[in-house]
Protein backbone atom coordinates (compact mmCIF):
# COMPACT_ATOMS: atom_id res chain seq x y z
CA UNK A 1 0.00 0.00 0.00
CA UNK A 2 1.67 3.36 -1.41
CA UNK A 3 1.15 5.87 2.34
CA UNK A 4 1.42 9.58 1.42
CA UNK A 5 4.72 11.33 2.26
CA UNK A 6 5.18 12.99 5.34
CA UNK A 7 6.26 17.06 5.77
CA UNK A 8 9.71 18.11 5.19
CA UNK A 9 9.39 19.93 8.44
CA UNK A 10 8.57 16.82 10.61
CA UNK A 11 9.71 16.90 14.08
CA UNK A 12 11.95 13.50 15.11
CA UNK A 13 8.83 12.03 16.48
CA UNK A 14 7.30 11.80 13.55
CA UNK A 15 10.46 10.99 11.29
CA UNK A 16 10.66 7.88 13.39
CA UNK A 17 6.89 7.78 11.75
CA UNK A 18 8.01 7.93 8.60
CA UNK A 19 10.20 4.76 8.98
CA UNK A 20 7.82 2.60 9.65
CA UNK A 21 5.50 3.82 7.29
CA UNK A 22 7.52 3.77 3.98
CA UNK A 23 6.19 3.81 0.96
CA UNK A 24 8.28 1.18 -1.03
CA UNK A 25 7.94 -2.81 -0.87
CA UNK A 26 10.71 -4.67 -2.01
CA UNK A 27 10.14 -7.72 -3.96
CA UNK A 28 11.67 -10.69 -2.51
CA UNK A 29 14.54 -10.71 -5.23
CA UNK A 30 15.05 -6.76 -4.97
CA UNK A 31 15.28 -7.79 -1.34
CA UNK A 32 18.17 -10.14 -2.00
CA UNK A 33 20.03 -7.93 -3.83
CA UNK A 34 19.80 -5.80 -1.73
CA UNK A 35 21.33 -8.42 1.31
CA UNK A 36 23.96 -9.36 -1.54
CA UNK A 37 25.13 -5.29 -1.30
CA UNK A 38 25.24 -5.18 2.31
CA UNK A 39 27.11 -8.29 2.52
CA UNK A 40 29.81 -7.39 0.54
CA UNK A 41 30.30 -3.84 1.34
CA UNK A 42 30.19 -5.53 5.40
CA UNK A 43 33.30 -7.39 4.24
CA UNK A 44 35.00 -4.05 3.44
CA UNK A 45 34.02 -2.06 6.14
CA UNK A 46 35.34 -5.25 8.37
CA UNK A 47 38.89 -5.66 6.46
CA UNK A 48 39.24 -1.79 6.80
CA UNK A 49 38.36 -1.77 10.77
CA UNK A 50 40.86 -5.00 11.24
CA UNK A 51 43.62 -3.10 9.64
CA UNK A 52 42.99 -0.32 11.42
CA UNK A 53 42.90 -2.22 14.65
CA UNK A 54 45.72 -3.84 14.52
CA UNK A 55 47.70 -0.81 13.68
CA UNK A 56 46.78 0.53 16.77
CA UNK A 57 47.06 -2.11 18.80
CA UNK A 58 50.93 -2.82 17.58
CA UNK A 59 51.86 0.84 17.54
CA UNK A 60 50.53 1.06 21.54
CA UNK A 61 51.50 -2.44 22.48
CA UNK A 62 54.61 -3.00 20.41
CA UNK A 63 56.18 0.07 18.42
CA UNK A 64 55.61 2.74 21.34
CA UNK A 65 57.12 0.28 24.20
CA UNK A 66 60.37 -0.48 22.47
CA UNK A 67 60.78 3.04 21.54
CA UNK A 68 60.62 4.71 24.81
CA UNK A 69 62.31 1.87 26.97
CA UNK A 70 65.36 3.13 27.45
CA UNK A 71 63.72 6.64 28.79
CA UNK A 72 62.81 3.92 32.32
CA UNK A 73 64.99 3.55 34.70
CA UNK A 74 65.57 1.07 38.00
CA UNK A 75 63.25 4.03 39.58
CA UNK A 76 60.75 3.58 37.15
CA UNK A 77 60.81 0.36 35.86
CA UNK A 78 59.28 -0.42 32.38
CA UNK A 79 56.07 -2.46 33.28
CA UNK A 80 54.75 1.27 34.67
CA UNK A 81 53.61 1.52 30.51
CA UNK A 82 50.72 -0.89 30.73
CA UNK A 83 49.15 1.28 33.55
CA UNK A 84 50.63 4.81 31.76
CA UNK A 85 48.74 3.49 28.20
CA UNK A 86 45.41 2.40 29.51
CA UNK A 87 44.81 5.17 31.21
CA UNK A 88 45.75 7.49 28.42
CA UNK A 89 43.74 5.42 26.41
CA UNK A 90 40.21 6.17 29.02
CA UNK A 91 41.00 9.54 28.52
CA UNK A 92 41.09 9.63 24.68
CA UNK A 93 37.86 7.48 25.06
CA UNK A 94 36.38 10.44 27.48
CA UNK A 95 37.22 13.05 24.97
CA UNK A 96 35.84 11.39 22.22
CA UNK A 97 32.40 10.72 24.15
CA UNK A 98 32.39 14.27 25.12
CA UNK A 99 33.05 15.98 21.96
CA UNK A 100 32.11 13.74 19.23
CA UNK A 101 28.59 12.58 21.51
CA UNK A 102 27.73 9.15 22.79
CA UNK A 103 27.18 6.29 20.87
CA UNK A 104 25.02 4.01 21.63
CA UNK A 105 25.73 0.32 23.21
CA UNK A 106 24.50 -3.02 22.28
CA UNK A 107 20.98 -2.25 23.91
CA UNK A 108 20.31 0.84 22.19
CA UNK A 109 20.97 -1.18 18.53
CA UNK A 110 18.66 -3.83 19.92
CA UNK A 111 15.87 -0.86 20.92
CA UNK A 112 16.47 0.67 17.77
CA UNK A 113 15.99 -2.71 16.03
CA UNK A 114 13.00 -2.75 17.24
CA UNK A 115 11.52 0.33 16.84
CA UNK A 116 11.89 2.40 14.14
CA UNK A 117 13.93 -0.94 13.07
CA UNK A 118 16.89 1.09 12.09
CA UNK A 119 20.34 2.68 13.85
CA UNK A 120 21.11 6.25 13.23
CA UNK A 121 24.27 6.69 10.82
CA UNK A 122 24.73 10.10 12.71
CA UNK A 123 26.40 7.94 16.02
CA UNK A 124 28.92 5.76 13.70
CA UNK A 125 31.58 7.86 13.32
CA UNK A 126 31.75 9.08 17.52
CA UNK A 127 31.52 4.49 17.76
CA UNK A 128 34.49 4.09 15.26
CA UNK A 129 36.42 6.27 17.14
CA UNK A 130 35.98 5.28 20.87
CA UNK A 131 35.56 1.80 20.12
CA UNK A 132 39.24 2.09 18.31
CA UNK A 133 40.77 4.04 21.18
CA UNK A 134 38.77 1.25 23.76
CA UNK A 135 39.60 -1.90 22.37
CA UNK A 136 43.53 -0.47 21.59
CA UNK A 137 43.40 0.97 25.63
CA UNK A 138 43.18 -2.83 26.49
CA UNK A 139 39.80 -2.68 27.65
CA UNK A 140 38.00 -5.72 28.04
CA UNK A 141 35.78 -5.08 24.93
CA UNK A 142 35.65 -6.36 21.66
CA UNK A 143 35.19 -5.08 18.60
CA UNK A 144 31.81 -6.87 17.45
CA UNK A 145 29.47 -4.40 19.43
CA UNK A 146 31.02 -1.35 17.27
CA UNK A 147 30.47 -3.23 14.11
CA UNK A 148 27.33 -3.93 14.23
CA UNK A 149 26.47 -1.20 15.11
CA UNK A 150 28.29 0.48 12.00
CA UNK A 151 26.81 -2.36 9.29
CA UNK A 152 23.62 -2.69 10.89
CA UNK A 153 23.59 1.53 10.83
CA UNK A 154 24.13 0.88 7.27
CA UNK A 155 21.51 -1.24 6.57
CA UNK A 156 19.04 0.98 7.63
CA UNK A 157 20.27 4.16 6.07
CA UNK A 158 19.72 2.14 2.53
CA UNK A 159 16.35 1.40 3.42
CA UNK A 160 15.63 4.71 4.42
CA UNK A 161 17.07 6.47 1.25
CA UNK A 162 14.81 3.84 -0.57
CA UNK A 163 11.77 5.23 1.71
CA UNK A 164 11.04 0.92 2.43
CA UNK A 165 8.37 -0.35 5.01
CA UNK A 166 9.52 -1.00 8.43
CA UNK A 167 9.47 -4.58 7.78
CA UNK A 168 12.30 -4.07 4.39
CA UNK A 169 14.32 -1.64 6.63
CA UNK A 170 14.42 -3.52 9.62
CA UNK A 171 15.70 -7.02 7.33
CA UNK A 172 17.87 -4.54 5.78
CA UNK A 173 19.51 -3.53 9.46
CA UNK A 174 19.57 -7.33 10.32
CA UNK A 175 21.52 -7.81 6.93
CA UNK A 176 23.93 -5.45 8.02
CA UNK A 177 24.41 -6.68 11.91
CA UNK A 178 24.84 -10.14 10.61
CA UNK A 179 27.65 -8.97 8.25
CA UNK A 180 29.46 -7.75 10.79
CA UNK A 181 29.48 -10.70 13.17
CA UNK A 182 29.66 -13.52 10.08
CA UNK A 183 32.83 -11.03 9.02
CA UNK A 184 34.23 -10.83 13.15
CA UNK A 185 33.16 -14.70 14.07
CA UNK A 186 34.24 -16.92 10.91
CA UNK A 187 30.86 -18.60 11.39
CA UNK A 188 28.39 -16.95 8.94
CA UNK A 189 25.25 -19.21 9.81
CA UNK A 190 26.16 -18.40 13.37
CA UNK A 191 26.88 -14.95 12.91
CA UNK A 192 23.19 -14.29 11.17
CA UNK A 193 21.71 -16.26 13.96
CA UNK A 194 23.34 -14.46 16.79
CA UNK A 195 21.36 -10.71 15.26
CA UNK A 196 18.20 -12.23 15.01
CA UNK A 197 18.34 -13.83 18.29
CA UNK A 198 19.70 -11.10 20.09
CA UNK A 199 17.00 -8.46 20.08
CA UNK A 200 14.85 -11.19 22.43
CA UNK A 201 14.92 -13.02 25.62
CA UNK A 202 12.56 -16.32 24.01
CA UNK A 203 13.81 -17.08 20.60
CA UNK A 204 14.25 -15.97 16.86
CA UNK A 205 11.07 -14.11 16.19
CA UNK A 206 11.95 -11.75 13.27
CA UNK A 207 11.78 -14.83 10.95
CA UNK A 208 11.59 -12.90 7.61
CA UNK A 209 14.45 -11.72 7.83
CA UNK A 210 16.74 -14.97 8.01
CA UNK A 211 17.75 -15.58 4.90
CA UNK A 212 18.91 -12.54 3.75
CA UNK A 213 20.76 -12.19 7.06
CA UNK A 214 22.67 -15.39 6.09
CA UNK A 215 23.44 -14.40 2.30
CA UNK A 216 24.86 -11.03 4.10
CA UNK A 217 26.72 -13.36 6.59
CA UNK A 218 28.12 -15.09 4.22
CA UNK A 219 29.28 -12.67 1.59
CA UNK A 220 30.70 -10.23 4.30
CA UNK A 221 32.53 -13.38 5.66
CA UNK A 222 34.14 -13.82 2.10
CA UNK A 223 35.31 -10.75 1.33
CA UNK A 224 36.96 -10.17 4.98
CA UNK A 225 38.75 -13.81 4.65
CA UNK A 226 39.84 -13.04 1.38
CA UNK A 227 41.23 -9.85 1.74
CA UNK A 228 42.86 -10.53 5.29
CA UNK A 229 43.90 -14.14 4.46
CA UNK A 230 42.65 -15.10 7.88
CA UNK A 231 42.33 -19.11 8.19
CA UNK A 232 38.93 -20.74 7.73
CA UNK A 233 37.71 -23.07 10.28
CA UNK A 234 38.65 -23.15 14.20
CA UNK A 235 40.31 -20.16 15.64
CA UNK A 236 41.61 -22.23 18.78
CA UNK A 237 43.15 -25.29 18.90
CA UNK A 238 41.39 -27.81 21.96
CA UNK A 239 42.72 -30.82 22.68
CA UNK A 240 40.70 -33.54 20.31
CA UNK A 241 37.72 -34.81 22.20
CA UNK A 242 37.21 -38.54 23.09
CA UNK A 243 34.04 -40.33 21.43
CA UNK A 244 30.82 -38.77 22.99
CA UNK A 245 28.90 -40.88 25.36
CA UNK A 246 26.15 -40.43 27.09
CA UNK A 247 28.21 -39.12 29.86
CA UNK A 248 29.11 -36.37 27.94
CA UNK A 249 25.64 -35.18 27.96
CA UNK A 250 25.05 -35.20 31.95
CA UNK A 251 28.26 -33.20 31.90
CA UNK A 252 26.57 -30.77 29.53
CA UNK A 253 23.87 -30.36 31.78
CA UNK A 254 25.92 -29.80 34.63
CA UNK A 255 28.60 -27.28 33.18
CA UNK A 256 25.05 -25.85 31.94
CA UNK A 257 24.33 -24.81 35.53
CA UNK A 258 28.28 -23.88 36.57
CA UNK A 259 27.96 -21.29 33.64
CA UNK A 260 24.64 -19.87 34.15
CA UNK A 261 25.92 -19.86 38.21
CA UNK A 262 28.93 -17.52 36.81
CA UNK A 263 27.03 -15.37 34.77
CA UNK A 264 24.78 -14.83 38.28
CA UNK A 265 27.93 -13.92 39.74
CA UNK A 266 28.72 -11.60 37.17
CA UNK A 267 25.62 -9.86 36.96
CA UNK A 268 26.13 -9.25 40.23
CA UNK A 269 29.88 -7.95 40.55
CA UNK A 270 28.76 -5.66 36.95
CA UNK A 271 25.94 -4.19 38.98
CA UNK A 272 27.75 -3.35 42.04
CA UNK A 273 30.24 -1.34 39.88
CA UNK A 274 27.71 0.32 38.12
CA UNK A 275 26.62 1.42 41.52
CA UNK A 276 30.01 2.40 42.56
CA UNK A 277 30.51 4.66 39.23
CA UNK A 278 27.12 6.25 39.22
CA UNK A 279 27.70 9.41 40.63
CA UNK A 280 30.64 9.89 38.05
CA UNK A 281 28.34 9.04 35.13
CA UNK A 282 28.30 12.53 34.32
CA UNK A 283 31.91 13.42 34.16
CA UNK A 284 32.55 11.79 30.77
CA UNK A 285 36.49 12.54 30.92
CA UNK A 286 37.22 11.50 34.21
CA UNK A 287 35.08 8.64 34.49
CA UNK A 288 36.76 7.10 31.65
CA UNK A 289 40.04 7.79 32.34
CA UNK A 290 39.58 6.62 35.60
CA UNK A 291 38.41 3.52 34.03
CA UNK A 292 41.81 3.15 32.11
CA UNK A 293 43.67 3.54 34.74
CA UNK A 294 41.70 0.57 37.05
CA UNK A 295 42.02 -1.75 33.62
CA UNK A 296 45.71 -0.51 33.71
CA UNK A 297 46.07 -1.33 37.77
CA UNK A 298 44.26 -5.19 37.29
CA UNK A 299 46.33 -5.76 34.00
CA UNK A 300 49.43 -5.39 36.14
CA UNK A 301 48.27 -7.76 39.26
CA UNK A 302 46.49 -10.13 36.95
CA UNK A 303 48.25 -9.51 32.90
CA UNK A 304 46.08 -12.36 31.76
CA UNK A 305 42.72 -9.82 32.13
CA UNK A 306 44.04 -6.99 29.48
CA UNK A 307 42.11 -6.60 26.23
CA UNK A 308 38.82 -8.15 25.31
CA UNK A 309 40.04 -12.10 25.08
CA UNK A 310 40.37 -13.32 21.54
CA UNK A 311 43.29 -14.30 21.52
CA UNK A 312 43.94 -14.53 25.14
CA UNK A 313 41.55 -17.59 25.16
CA UNK A 314 44.19 -19.82 23.58
CA UNK A 315 46.69 -19.09 25.96
CA UNK A 316 44.59 -20.36 28.54
CA UNK A 317 44.11 -23.32 26.43
CA UNK A 318 47.85 -23.91 26.28
CA UNK A 319 49.02 -22.57 29.82
CA UNK A 320 45.82 -23.30 32.11
CA UNK A 321 46.99 -26.90 33.36
CA UNK A 322 50.25 -25.04 34.76
CA UNK A 323 48.67 -21.93 35.61
CA UNK A 324 46.81 -23.81 38.42
CA UNK A 325 43.37 -24.02 39.88
CA UNK A 326 43.45 -20.89 42.33
CA UNK A 327 45.24 -18.50 39.39
CA UNK A 328 42.39 -19.65 36.62
CA UNK A 329 40.03 -18.80 39.70
CA UNK A 330 41.80 -15.67 40.34
CA UNK A 331 41.69 -14.61 36.34
CA UNK A 332 38.25 -15.17 35.91
CA UNK A 333 37.09 -13.08 39.39
CA UNK A 334 39.29 -10.26 37.70
CA UNK A 335 38.31 -10.40 34.67
CA UNK A 336 34.75 -9.77 35.90
CA UNK A 337 36.11 -6.35 37.62
CA UNK A 338 38.13 -5.50 34.30
CA UNK A 339 34.82 -5.96 32.17
CA UNK A 340 32.30 -3.80 34.65
CA UNK A 341 35.38 -1.61 34.56
CA UNK A 342 35.30 -0.90 30.97
CA UNK A 343 31.79 -0.81 30.16
CA UNK A 344 30.59 1.39 33.03
CA UNK A 345 33.18 3.84 32.48
CA UNK A 346 32.37 4.42 28.92
CA UNK A 347 34.34 2.26 27.11
CA UNK A 348 32.54 1.52 24.07
CA UNK A 349 32.98 -2.28 22.49
CA UNK A 350 30.92 -5.65 22.74
CA UNK A 351 31.13 -7.87 25.76
CA UNK A 352 30.74 -11.47 24.03
CA UNK A 353 34.86 -12.54 23.53
CA UNK A 354 34.79 -11.20 27.44
CA UNK A 355 32.16 -13.70 28.31
CA UNK A 356 34.14 -16.43 26.31
CA UNK A 357 37.21 -15.79 27.97
CA UNK A 358 34.98 -15.94 31.71
CA UNK A 359 33.31 -19.40 30.21
CA UNK A 360 37.28 -20.97 29.34
CA UNK A 361 38.81 -19.88 32.34
CA UNK A 362 36.05 -21.47 34.99
CA UNK A 363 35.99 -24.64 32.52
CA UNK A 364 39.34 -25.24 32.82
CA UNK A 365 39.34 -24.69 36.52
CA UNK A 366 36.53 -26.79 36.68
CA UNK A 367 38.22 -29.64 34.02
CA UNK A 368 41.50 -29.16 37.08
CA UNK A 369 39.00 -30.45 39.47
CA UNK A 370 37.72 -33.24 38.13
CA UNK A 371 39.87 -35.30 36.61
CA UNK A 372 37.64 -37.48 34.71
CA UNK A 373 36.09 -34.23 32.92
CA UNK A 374 37.63 -33.52 29.52
CA UNK A 375 39.03 -29.65 29.51
CA UNK A 376 37.90 -29.20 26.07
CA UNK A 377 34.14 -30.03 26.90
CA UNK A 378 34.97 -28.27 29.73
CA UNK A 379 35.66 -24.86 28.63
CA UNK A 380 34.08 -25.33 25.04
CA UNK A 381 30.60 -25.34 27.09
CA UNK A 382 30.88 -23.33 29.37
CA UNK A 383 31.95 -20.76 26.96
CA UNK A 384 28.13 -21.20 25.79
CA UNK A 385 26.55 -21.31 29.26
CA UNK A 386 28.33 -18.14 30.32
CA UNK A 387 27.58 -16.01 27.50
CA UNK A 388 24.02 -17.22 26.64
CA UNK A 389 23.08 -16.91 30.09
CA UNK A 390 23.59 -13.28 29.14
CA UNK A 391 22.87 -12.52 25.82
CA UNK A 392 20.08 -14.99 25.48
CA UNK A 393 21.38 -16.65 22.40
CA UNK A 394 21.58 -20.51 22.68
CA UNK A 395 21.27 -21.69 19.13
CA UNK A 396 23.71 -18.82 17.08
CA UNK A 397 25.88 -19.52 20.57
CA UNK A 398 25.88 -23.18 20.09
CA UNK A 399 26.75 -22.89 16.48
CA UNK A 400 29.55 -20.12 16.39
CA UNK A 401 31.63 -22.18 19.50
CA UNK A 402 31.43 -25.28 17.29
CA UNK A 403 32.87 -23.55 14.30
CA UNK A 404 35.70 -21.57 16.66
CA UNK A 405 36.61 -24.97 18.27
CA UNK A 406 36.48 -26.91 15.59
CA UNK A 407 35.24 -29.91 17.02
CA UNK A 408 32.06 -31.89 16.93
CA UNK A 409 30.49 -31.43 20.14
CA UNK A 410 27.16 -29.85 19.01
CA UNK A 411 24.63 -31.98 21.39
CA UNK A 412 26.85 -31.42 24.45
CA UNK A 413 27.15 -27.26 23.71
CA UNK A 414 23.28 -27.45 23.07
CA UNK A 415 22.53 -29.08 25.96
CA UNK A 416 24.91 -26.20 27.97
CA UNK A 417 23.45 -23.46 26.31
CA UNK A 418 20.01 -24.07 26.96
CA UNK A 419 20.26 -25.43 30.58
CA UNK A 420 22.21 -21.95 31.47
CA UNK A 421 19.70 -20.13 29.37
CA UNK A 422 16.27 -21.52 30.76
CA UNK A 423 17.63 -21.07 34.39
CA UNK A 424 18.86 -17.60 33.77
CA UNK A 425 15.75 -16.44 31.70
CA UNK A 426 15.15 -13.84 34.44
CA UNK A 427 18.89 -12.01 34.39
CA UNK A 428 20.29 -10.22 31.37
CA UNK A 429 22.44 -7.27 30.91
CA UNK A 430 20.96 -6.16 27.28
CA UNK A 431 17.38 -4.48 29.33
CA UNK A 432 15.70 -3.80 25.83
CA UNK A 433 15.41 -7.26 24.84
CA UNK A 434 11.73 -7.79 24.22
CA UNK A 435 9.47 -9.41 22.06
CA UNK A 436 8.74 -8.49 18.74
CA UNK A 437 6.64 -4.77 18.18
CA UNK A 438 3.81 -5.59 15.67
CA UNK A 439 2.70 -2.70 13.75
CA UNK A 440 -0.21 -2.41 11.08
CA UNK A 441 2.22 -3.45 8.37
CA UNK A 442 4.07 -6.27 9.60
CA UNK A 443 3.31 -10.15 9.96
CA UNK A 444 1.68 -11.01 13.44
CA UNK A 445 3.84 -13.56 15.25
CA UNK A 446 2.99 -15.41 18.31
CA UNK A 447 2.92 -18.38 19.92
CA UNK A 448 0.90 -20.34 22.23
CA UNK A 449 2.27 -19.54 25.48
CA UNK A 450 3.04 -15.52 25.21
CA UNK A 451 0.78 -13.38 23.93
CA UNK A 452 1.94 -10.64 21.32
CA UNK A 453 3.20 -7.80 23.82
CA UNK A 454 6.39 -5.81 24.62
CA UNK A 455 8.34 -7.06 27.75
CA UNK A 456 8.77 -4.93 30.22
CA UNK A 457 13.21 -4.70 29.99
CA UNK A 458 14.91 -5.52 33.69
CA UNK A 459 17.42 -3.16 33.55
CA UNK A 460 20.78 -4.27 34.83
Amino acid sequence: MVLKSLSNEATTESAEVQSRDGVNELGYQQLIVCAALIGVAGGLVATAYYYVLEACLHLTWHTVPEAIAPFFSVAFPAWHYVWIATTIGGFCVGLTLRFMGLPGEVAMVVDKVHDPGRIEVKQTPAMIVASLFSITAGGSAGPEAPLVQILGSFGGWLGGKLRLTLVNTRVLTFCGMSAALGAFFGAPLGGALFALELPHRRGLEYYEALIPAVLSAILSFFVFRFNTGLTIGGMYHFAAVPELALINLLQGLLLGIAGAAVAVTFVGIFRLIGFLLKRLEHHTILLATLGGLVIGLLALAVPQTLFFGEKEIQTIVETGATLGLTMLLVIGFTKMLAIGFTLHSGFRGGFIFPLFYLGATFGDAIALSVPDLSPTIAMVCMMAAVNVAITKTPISSTVILSVLSDTAMVPVILIASFTSFLLTTQISLIGTQRSRIIFPDEPRVQTASEPIAVEVPVEV
